[in-house]
C-alpha cells in the first residue's frame, strides 16, 4: 500500500514539472515572438496528457489463525434406566339398563263397611211411678203434718244398673228441712226405675230428676 502511494506521488510530481516547463516555454515563446500557432499546438498536446493512476494492488488477506484443537467432550454418565410401568388394562364400563317399573295390578276396592247398628242407648225411666209416689205421700212427716206445713221438693237421683236409687240430692228446697229429708228418703226406699242402657243395649247407671209435692187433704 505504501509503495503504490509513493508511485502515484511521483507521477503527480512529474506531471507538475512538465506543466511548469510548458508554461515557462510558452512564456518564453511569447516573449521571443515565436509563432502563436506553435505554442498553441504544444500547449494542446501537453494539456491533453492523461495521467492514469495505477490501481493499488489489493493486499493479500492475512493467513488464517491456526485452528485450535477442540477440547475432548466431557464424559457423561449414562442416565439410570427408567422403569416404565405397563399401562393399566382399559376399564370397561358396563351400563346396565334400569329395571322396568313394577307392574301395578289394580285391585278391587274393598266393600264399604256395613253401617253401624242403631244405638240402643236410653235413659232411665220410672217404673210403677204412681204406686211408689203414693207410698212417699203416705209417709208425710208427722211434725210437718201436725203443724200444717206443705211444700214442693225438687230432687235428682242416681239410678244403678238394677233400677234402684243409689243416691239422692235436693235441687230445690221446700223451705222445711224435714220435708226435704223425707223426699230423698222416700225416693231411696220406694222409687223403682227401668235402668238406662248403653249403645249396645246393656244396662248402665243413669240419673233422673223429679219433684215431690207434699199437700195436706
Amino acid at each position: 500500500m505504501a509503495y503504490a502511494d509513493q508511485q502515484m506521488s511521483g507521477n503527480k510530481i512529474t506531471a507538475l514539472v512538465i506543466v511548469a516547463l510548458i508554461h515557462v516555454f510558452a512564456g518564453y515563446a511569447l516573449v521571443t515572438g515565436l509563432a502563436y500557432e506553435a505554442a498553441k499546438k504544444v500547449i494542446s498536446k501537453v494539456t491533453t496528457v492523461d495521467i492514469k493512476e495505477e490501481k493499488p494492488k489489493e493486499e493479500e488477506p492475512p493467513p488464517p489463525p491456526p485452528k485450535e484443537e477442540a477440547p475432548p467432550p466431557p464424559i457423561v454418565a449414562p442416565p439410570p434406566p427408567i422403569n416404565i410401568a405397563p399401562a393399566p388394562p382399559p376399564v370397561q364400563t358396563v351400563i346396565t339398563p334400569p329395571p322396568p317399573p313394577p307392574v301395578v295390578i289394580p285391585t278391587a276396592a274393598p266393600p264399604p263397611p256395613p253401617p253401624p247398628a242403631p244405638s240402643k242407648a236410653r235413659s232411665a225411666a220410672p217404673k210403677g211411678q204412681n204406686r211408689w209416689a203414693a207410698r212417699i205421700q203416705a209417709n208425710y212427716p208427722t211434725r210437718a203434718a201436725r203443724e200444717g206445713r206443705e211444700g214442693r221438693v225438687g230432687v235428682r237421683v242416681t239410678i244403678s244398673a238394677d233400677g234402684r236409687v243409689a243416691a239422692c240430692s235436693v235441687t230445690s228446697s221446700s223451705g222445711s228441712p224435714d220435708l226435704d229429708e223425707a223426699a230423698c228418703d222416700g225416693m231411696t226406699r220406694y222409687a223403682r226405675f227401668d235402668p238406662a242402657l248403653d249403645a249396645a243395649g246393656n244396662p248402665t247407671s243413669g240419673s233422673y230428676a223429679t219433684a215431690i209435692v207434699y199437700r195436706l187433704n
